[in-house]
């Protein structure tokens, strides 16, 4: 199993919908066990992130007027990486893992300025 990332918006109801994804776009947030490895590591709460650790118990829903915040959340992760690989029971090289992350941050990334420009959230499940 994988993590994966979409774009939601509220409707009328209330009742969250979740978008499509572009083509183009990828969904990939990571792998099932990226909840704890990586995402909800200590090392990444260390950091001062607030989103990203949630999912070490649950999923994460950012509302949409999260969603800038959530993006600089990413942007803490990013300019963090060498902490963040180093803080990783080795698996694989720490080049694989660093460029793993970077690629599943851009991937959030996207679809956060995706919700942002509709006005919509995201989720990560």
């Amino acid at each position: 199993m994988s993590l994966s990332v979409d774009v939601f918006v509220v409707g009328a109801n209330g009742e969250r919908q979740i978008q499509d994804v572009p083509d183009g776009c990828a969904d990939s947030a990571g792998f099932e066990s990226w909840r704890t490895r990586v995402w909800g590591s200590q090392m990444v709460r260390s950091l001062g992130a607030s989103f990203f650790p949630v999912l070490a118990d649950a999923d994460l829903q950012v509302d949409p007027e999260q969603v800038p915040a959530l993006l600089r959340e990413c942007l803490l992760l990013r300019e963090n990486l060498e902490k963040i690989v180093a803080g990783i029971e080795p698996v694989r090289t720490t080049t694989d893992y660093r460029a793993a992350i970077s690629d599943r941050l851009a991937i959030i990334e996207d679809a956060a300025r995706r919700g942002l420009a509709m006005g919509g959230g995201v989720l990560i499940w």
